[in-house]
């Protein structure tokens, strides 16, 4: 490791590690606002990464882009009781327009005399404005439905941050589709969160649970809200994405209808559903160890890194010539690549800062390797290495080994799950199973009541993360109220 940035273990402290990998990675940084971090061209690049695989994927089912305005009109979170209770205490307020001169000469202050007339509220999440608009859109069956999807940030006003899992503001995109049925919206829904799952196992190698979330966890305003799982190396859950069947809500809040085919009026059934910047966070905390990050190919933003070792000039030149022949091949063959060739580093620094920024394969070349028609090529996620030949087909070698290291990554993601996951059916199983040093997923049986949730998450810590959709009915009793139960939902601790 590059000398200053040595980890601490997540042995050691879990938290502190996941701080140092996300400021030494190069990932982001702490903003001078309060609750809002920077993130840094690498980070991003991994975030833009994320957009264009999900945007692809949500354009492939019919969704379209459009944006909405950044400010909502108070009014409009009055419209929908359940929705303005979910949001009211994380919104931040503009209430003013205009800033003037201090008069005592300290910098600006509020002008008083632009109050507006109607606070605006900074976006939380778009479905007020964005239904307000649908009004205006829709007023037959021929208008629906409406796919549309939005990439955008929003501010929720936290008070406990911590980079990518929990900001004041952060980025992430939010689909708000509009349909004829009941059926239609809530297939949509259901439909928008297998793409996630689709999205977190197959890109990010993350294995999630597919659930429902149990009523007191549903999103606000919300009749079902459906939420893919991560478990994290600490042996907590991260909730990945949301989908969330929104009824007629809205379009009840906002006098949203359309004529039917018998020229009846109704109320349209709506959807929305997102993920955000978190899933960096859960990038991070899935994969990653003691060493540093860890990508998965897919997100990567250089796949393969290649560092020349040389100590002459002429040494330096006849590697770079062949390193710049192996990188043209490797480019033409779809792989993202970067030439190391900063010649202020020595080759030792760079190995240890391109693994702690988690590159997937590091191929390292010098002069002997050179006549002898070899390569060193390194793999993160083993952190293993082997001299092999430069071929022909060397090109399909590395590829194959992507292949390679993005299953890889996953099945020992899924193992770690499988390992940590466990079914308990008394309280007295339940409450040591927490004290672990990974608490990991716990199938319990619950009675399906609000009251016996909040007593289980009072006392223990945790909460109902989903009501598994890969379930199967069994009799059983509750875990905490002995009460009878059909069926084992999903506990743990959670971020």
């Amino acid at each position: 490791m590059a000398k200053g940035n040595k980890l601490t273990s997540r042995a050691e402290n879990y938290s502190e590690w996941y701080n140092e990998i996300v400021k030494k990675a190069d990932l982001a940084e702490n903003s001078e606002v309060r609750g809002c971090m920077v993130i840094k061209p690498y980070g991003y690049a991994i975030w833009e990464r994320m957009q264009r695989t999900l945007d692809d994927m949500f354009k492939e089912t019919g969704h379209v882009n459009a944006y909405f305005p950044l400010f909502i009109p108070k009014s409009f979170l009055s419209k929908e009781a359940d929705h303005v209770e979910g949001f009211a205490k994380e919104c931040a307020v503009v209430t003013h327009y205009r800033l003037k001169n201090d008069p005592d000469g300290k910098g600006v202050v509020v002008d008083p005399e632009a109050k507006l007339e109607e606070e605006l509220i900074v976006r939380p999440t778009s479905e007020t404005i964005i239904w307000s608009t649908y009004r205006n859109w829709i007023q037959s069956y021929r208008d629906l439905p409406i796919l549309v999807n939005q990439w955008a940030n929003v501010v929720r006003w936290e008070l406990r941050t911590r980079m990518f899992l929990r900001t004041a503001e952060f980025l992430w995109q939010e689909g708000h589709t509009a349909h004829a049925t009941k059926e239609e919206a809530v297939e949509e829904s259901i439909k928008m969160l297998n793409v996630y799952a689709e999205f977190a196992e197959k890109t990010m190698a993350v294995p999630v649970v597919k659930g429902a979330k149990s009523e007191r966890e549903r999103f606000a305003g919300a009749l079902d809200t459906y939420t893919i799982e991560g478990l994290m190396q600490d042996g907590k859950a991260l909730q990945c994405g949301t989908s969330h069947f929104l009824g007629q809500n809205f379009a009840k809040a906002f006098d949203v209808k359309f004529a039917n085919q018998n020229n009846q009026e109704e109320y349209v059934w709506a959807t929305s559903w997102g993920v955000s910047t978190r899933l960096m966070g859960a990038l991070i905390m899935t994969h990653s160890d003691d060493s540093g990050l860890v990508l998965p190919p897919a997100l990567a933003p250089h796949q393969v890194v290649m560092i020349p070792i040389y100590r002459k000039d002429e040494e330096r030149a006849l590697v770079m010539e062949k390193m710049n022949e192996i990188a043209t091949s490797l480019k033409a063959a779809g792989i993202r690549v970067k030439i190391d060739d900063d010649d202020t580093k020595r080759a030792g620094w760079k190995f240890a800062e391109w693994e702690l920024k988690g590159v997937p394969v590091r191929l390292a070349l010098g002069p002997r390797d050179l006549e002898n028609g070899k390569i060193e090529v390194a793999r993160r996620d083993t952190q293993t290495k082997e001299v092999v030949d430069i071929t022909d087909h060397f090109d399909q070698t590395i590829k194959e080994l992507l292949d390679n290291v993005q299953e890889g990554i996953y099945e020992k993601a899924l193992k770690f799950r499988e390992d940590n996951t466990r079914k308990v059916d008394t309280w007295e199983e339940f409450t040591a199973a927490l004290e672990d040093d990974i608490p990991g997923f716990l199938l319990a049986h619950w009675d399906g009541t609000t009251e016996t949730e909040e007593k289980i998450q009072n006392e223990s810590k945790a909460t109902i993360r989903c009501i598994p959709m890969d379930g199967e009915e069994e009799d059983g009793k509750c875990v905490y109220s002995g009460k009878p139960s059909k069926r084992r939902v999903l506990f743990a601790k959670a971020y």
